[in-house]
């Protein structure tokens, strides 16, 4: 294991936090799915500095960031590209393919839940498949990729709710909350002194980093006690009654093998950032709240009274023994 590798990703959330006051969640659950290979579902009400942190994050790392708003008349070849007609100088026309903003290293989907199905699709099996296919040819997306979507909790009208099985296909989906009222005053702050033209100087990381602590991160470790303890929690959201009935009333749909998968990527990214070349429960338990919140389907009983998918994953983490 590289501690330099380590120093570098430590540093790229150093800057980070020091940009995006108050969000440390966020800014942790984005450099997890980077070093993951994974993406990000951020839910969260406007002004929560959602977009900031991934323009910050591709600052930092000097690559290209690609944004895709939303919108309902949106087709899916502004999300993927399309093929353009061109005049060669042999007067012999011929179809060009015009990558779309898919193509970049870090891509913004804002707002997600805005377009209609065909164009989310579109997004989602890129993400899945790391790759975009127009017209029977296949494009490969860059090595270094992550999607960080949006949506907002409370508007409604308008939007097309992404189903189960879509939202199935991001590593994490992460909750931002406002920030405390001491964060605030620093957000302010920041602001004043960039309307000042007084940037804030960020030192550069280069992104191939985060390629070597992917191969790094592979030699992480999962013992049988632990792998096993994963697997339980996520066969716990589709048989929660012999753990509690009361549990059992909550859950309608529990989480596909999917949820397993994400689990054991993100556990073992967490582990290696925290220096450790296995993983311990702990790190499951770190990871499960943003990995299983979007993967349970919760019954109309549990709705009625106000219980959500956070209180669901408590409950299961405090049922559910390790080892």
């Amino acid at each position: 294991m590289s501690g330099d590798t380590q120093q570098q990703i430590h540093l790229v959330a150093e800057q980070m936090n020091r940009m995006v006051i108050g969000q440390e969640t966020v800014v942790h659950s984005l450099i997890l799915a980077l070093l993951s290979n994974g993406n990000v579902l951020l839910e969260g009400l406007p002004g929560t500095a959602k977009t900031r942190s991934i323009k910050t994050l591709a600052r930092i790392l000097g690559v290209n960031l690609g944004r895709i708003q939303f919108t309902p008349d949106l087709l899916p070849a502004d999300v993927t590209g399309s093929e353009t007609y061109h005049e060669t100088e042999s007067n012999q026309g011929q179809l060009v393919f015009q990558p779309g903003p898919i193509f970049n290293e870090l891509v913004l989907a804002d707002e997600i839940n805005r377009a209609p199905a065909k164009v989310q699709s579109a997004l989602l099996e890129a993400m899945e498949e790391r790759q975009v296919t127009v017209n029977g040819k296949t494009y490969p997306l860059p090595p270094l990729f992550l999607v960080m979507a949006t949506q907002n909790p409370i508007e409604q009208e308008g939007t097309y709710p992404l189903p189960e099985a879509q939202m199935d296909r991001f590593l994490f989906k992460v909750r931002v909350d406002y920030p405390t009222a001491q964060a605030e005053r620093a957000i302010v702050r920041l602001l004043q002194q960039e309307e000042g033209h007084d940037a804030v100087d960020l030192t550069p990381i280069d992104p191939q980093l985060i390629l070597a602590a992917r191969k790094e991160i592979q030699a992480v470790t999962v013992s049988a006690p632990v792998e096993k303890y994963l697997v339980d929690l996520v066969i716990a959201t589709r048989h929660p009654a012999p753990l509690s009935p009361t549990l059992a009333s909550w859950i309608a749909i529990g989480s596909s093998p999917r949820a397993s998968i994400a689990l054991h990527r993100a556990a073992r990214a967490e582990a290696w950032l925290q220096g450790r070349d296995h993983v311990l429960p702990d790190d499951v338990r770190a990871v499960a709240p943003p990995v299983l919140r979007h993967r349970l389907l919760l019954s109309y009983d549990a709705l009625a009274e106000g219980i959500d998918s956070d209180r669901v994953v408590e409950e299961l983490l405090a049922l559910v023994a390790a080892g």
